[in-house]
């Protein structure tokens, strides 16, 4: 799996949690260029519902993407996904960071 993005700098905000969320999208049916397309609308969008999306990774060859957010709720990290493209994730769970 690569890592395509990198937010080392992160540090947690006062009331929000860490979510990742996992897309099985389908060896074959989604490109590097289309995942990083899709955050960069997730970015454009995040704002609007105090969300912060801080890294995803991309697995070409099972077509699985992973997004970590910066969230008030599991469901505004959803929001920003179904306004920003509408990939909504298969699955979405709280997660706790293991630097």
């Amino acid at each position: 799996m690569e890592v395509t993005a990198d937010n080392s700098n992160w540090k947690p905000a006062p009331g929000m949690k860490l979510y990742l969320d996992i897309h099985h999208i389908g060896a074959g049916n989604v490109t590097a260029d289309a995942r990083a397309a899709a955050h960069e609308q997730d970015l454009a969008t995040q704002g609007k519902h105090n969300v912060r999306y801080l890294n995803y990774w991309f697995d070409a060859d099972s077509g699985t993407v992973m997004c970590l957010a910066d969230a008030p709720s599991a469901e505004a990290a959803i929001a920003v996904h179904r306004e920003a493209h509408g990939l909504l994730p298969d699955s979405i769970g709280e997660a706790s960071e293991g630097r």
